[in-house]
Order: C-alpha cells, then sequence, then structure tokens
C-alpha cells in the first residue's frame, strides 16, 4: 500500500499564531536549536497567543525547517525522557484502529504507532509545517511503513471528519495550541464514542521544556478536555519529566 500524503495550506489568520510543538520542539535541548534558546524567539514578555493576549498564552515558535529540527526530534537521549513505547502502550491501540498524531513533527511517534494499529489500521500525522509533512512522507517512505498518511492542517483546525478516528495524541504539542477549549471540542467532534485524546506534557516542576509561564498544570489539561464533553483522567505513568492526560468521548448509550 503506498504512503498518501495530502497537503493543505497552514493559514497565518491576522499576524503572529501559535504553532504547533512539533514532537520534540519543547524537549531536553539546549543546543543552538533549543526552542526557547532562540535568539529569534520572542522574550516571555512579549509571547502572545495569536489574539494579542500576553502571559499564559501559547507559545509562539514555528518549525521550518525539518532537517535542522530532525537533529533534536530525533536525538537517541530522547527515549529515556519520552519512553514513546509506554506512551503508546498507555494508548490502548488494538489493530485495524485508526490514530491521529496531531503535531507530528519529524514522525517520532509515527513507526510506535503503524505497529500498534497493524496493517489494516491507519495513522494521520497531522502537523502545520509543510517541511515536517514531507520529512515525514520521506521518512516513511525509507522505512517501509505503507499505514502513515501525513497531512497538513490549518493552525487552528485537525481537519478530522466527524467520529473518524479511535485515538489522538499531543505530545509536547498542548500548550501551543491557541483557544484550546474551542480546539478540545474539534477534538471530540472527531473522535468515535468510546476514543479519547491523549494530551502529553512537560510538568510545572521538569528541568526542561517551556517557560514555566507557558506550562500547564494536568488539572487544567483535564479541565480544557472536559469543557468539551469528555470524561477527563490524569493517567498513570512514569514519564520523568511529563504528565499523561486523557479525554474519553462517552460510549454510545
Amino acid at each position: 500500500m503506498a504512503i498518501k500524503t495530502r497537503h493543505h495550506h497552514a493559514a497565518l489568520l491576522g499576524g503572529v499564531f501559535a504553532s504547533a510543538c512539533s514532537a520534540l520542539a519543547c524537549g531536553p535541548s539546549t543546543g543552538p536549536h533549543d526552542p526557547h534558546q532562540d535568539p529569534h524567539s520572542l522574550p516571555p514578555e512579549q509571547h502572545t497567543d495569536g489574539f494579542g493576549q500576553q502571559g499564559h498564552g501559547p507559545l509562539v515558535h514555528r518549525f521550518q525547517e525539518a532537517k535542522e529540527w530532525a537533529k533534536e526530534f530525533d536525538a537517541p537521549e530522547r527515549i529515556a525522557w519520552q519512553k514513546p513505547e509506554e506512551v503508546v502502550t498507555l494508548l490502548s491501540i488494538t489493530p485495524g484502529m485508526k490514530v491521529a498524531d496531531i503535531g507530528a513533527g519529524t514522525g517520532y511517534f509515527e513507526p510506535y504507532l503503524a505497529r500498534a494499529v497493524g496493517e489494516k489500521g491507519q495513522v494521520l500525522a497531522l502537523d502545520i509545517e509543510e517541511s515536517m509533512v514531507k520529512y515525514i512522507d520521506d521518512r516513511m517512505h525509507k522505512e517501509h511503513i505503507t499505514n502513515v498518511t501525513s497531512v497538513q492542517v490549518p493552525l487552528d483546525d485537525p481537519k478530522l471528519a466527524a467520529n473518524s478516528v479511535d485515538r489522538i495524541l499531543f505530545v509536547d504539542t498542548w500548550h501551543h495550541v491557541a483557544g484550546r477549549e474551542a480546539y478540545a471540542k474539534k477534538l471530540a467532534d472527531a473522535l468515535v464514542p468510546g476514543g479519547f485524546v491523549a494530551i502529553v506534557d512537560f510538568t510545572m516542576d521538569a528541568p526542561h521544556g517551556p517557560p514555566k509561564h507557558h506550562r500547564i498544570t494536568p488539572e487544567d489539561v483535564k479541565k480544557e478536555l472536559e469543557t468539551a464533553g469528555l470524561k477527563g483522567e490524569i493517567a498513570s505513568e512514569t514519564l520523568p519529566e511529563q504528565y499523561m492526560v486523557l479525554g474519553r468521548k462517552p460510549a454510545k448509550q
């Protein structure tokens, strides 16, 4: 089965919007490509949520050069703190499922997800950056993974059809989303009954990650998902610097 790629143009509506944090973008990098030490990043007092709001709004940063960011996103040491196998295990995926990875970046999680859904399942790797989508496409081809579809989507909409996916994964990305409650509603609509979204992000005291005033507590993430009608749950995990929050869509009665 051939890899399918659909390209949508991301719309920057009226100025600077928050970018989805592509995979390792908020990880423990300390090099020149660290998005939180990049000289082109805005200082904390100038970060906005795309609507002119400062402070605890999403963090503004773009990840347009996939090959350069891959040095950070796919660094070997990431496996120790990201624990991708544990994250995917907690998704309780069964063969044949359809899973969306939003903010997929260079496709770090795609091999793990592709194995979990099996040959009859499908993974949607979504990102706002055209270069990331192309990078995933090329990566899946090189690794002979045929059940991944890479898609470029707008900043404010995952473009998922109603009742179309069993699981939605957000890794190191949720704190970049503008209008999270409205976005959560779109995720809820996209889930099949009984399906759930999983948000993985950095704890408030983690030594790495975004500036602390842009972090979100798991309790607040849970509340944001619950505003969309999802049943929130803080998962039990062993991630050293992160938490995982689930938002489950009620099953049909």
